[in-house]
């Protein structure tokens, strides 16, 4: 079954060129994301005309004359009317204010011409070319309120010729951005189906229950109580026994808590191959909207049935400051 697809929102004012980039990667097979707006504060930038051609649905309203916050409110709001989890800058030429980037907080992307944290704000090329760098680039990073600021997703470098103006190693460079950026949001957005994204979730919430080891378990990552006799309380499973789910198994009190699961949410639990004899059961994570609140609080509960009583005595404890 394909997984479903990020529904993506692109926000530009101009002519939509890292947009159509992210547009056209889009309609390539096994791209994990959908562009399903593409918005401006521009009415006659080009962007829209482009994406209006492409058969995505657009909007605009003009900024001119308006008050920023009342501004970004009708923009957040056709944004969410939409339907997109994720939102790409492309070229925006608005600085947006912290109350609107924080609403949309690790699920807003930009791609900035410059080998970040170097050369923050405008004027890269010639900030780059004055200090003599050998390299000037790209960098596609996760937007906070911070100007370029937020977490790094990936950078390319682009060599600065002898002679080189910021005009032309700004050509060079938005080439490299054309490549960068659509990877980059592809990987970001579709991190979280892929079973290494997942495996590592997995790990940090159970290595930071107390006196836990990984240990491999019939050829697969696994997790159990430290020492030579310890227990297994946790195991990940990628799409095993012909499985398409990629999931974390733990243990449940028996049979019957295992099928009541299965029966009330088939689209959150399973019965694992293997392991469902024995009352474990499966946590599906490869889909949208996984709580890994929930996934940790399993993951605390089956530790607990098989942690030595010393240590559920002290993590009681300290749960109680």
């Amino acid at each position: 079954m394909p997984e479903p697809k990020a529904k993506i929102a692109c926000l530009l004012s101009g002519n939509g060129t890292t947009m159509s980039g992210l547009l056209f990667q889009s309609r390539l097979p096994d791209c994990p994301y959908e562009i399903v707006l593409v918005a401006s504060n521009n009415p006659d930038a080009p962007g829209l005309k482009i994406a209006a051609a492409e058969g995505i649905a657009t909007f605009s309203q003009d900024h001119r004359g308006m008050d920023r916050n009342e501004h970004e409110r009708i923009m957040d709001a056709a944004l969410r009317e939409s339907g997109a989890e994720y939102l790409a800058l492309c070229g925006y030429m608005r600085i947006l204010t912290a109350d609107f980037v924080n609403g949309w907080e690790g699920r807003m992307v930009n791609t900035h011409p410059s080998l970040l944290p170097n050369y923050k704000g405008l004027d890269t090329h010639q900030r780059a070319i004055e200090a003599g760098d050998a390299f000037g680039g790209c960098s596609v990073h996760v937007v906070t309120a911070e100007l370029d600021g937020g977490p790094l997703l990936g950078q390319m470098p682009v060599a600065i010729l002898p002679g080189d103006t910021p005009e032309t190693l700004a050509h060079r460079v938005i080439l490299a951005e054309y490549q960068l950026y659509p990877r980059m949001v592809a990987d970001y957005v579709g991190r979280h189906y892929r079973a290494d994204w997942l495996l590592e979730k997995v790990r940090t919430l159970a290595l930071a229950l107390p006196e836990t080891e990984e240990r491999e378990s019939h050829g697969a990552p696994g997790w159990r109580s430290g020492g030579k006799s310890g227990k297994y309380f946790a195991h990940f499973a990628d799409q095993h026994h012909g499985s398409d789910h990629v999931a974390v198994l733990v243990k449940t009190s028996g049979a019957d808590e295992l099928a009541g699961l299965v029966e009330t949410a088939p689209d959150t639990y399973f019965k694992p191959a293997y392991y469902g004899a024995s009352g474990w059961v499966g946590i599906i994570l490869n889909q949208p909207g996984v709580d890994w609140d929930h996934v940790a609080e399993w993951l605390e509960r089956s530790w607990r049935s098989i942690a030595p009583g010393r240590l559920t005595k002290l993590h009681d404890a300290a749960d109680e400051f």
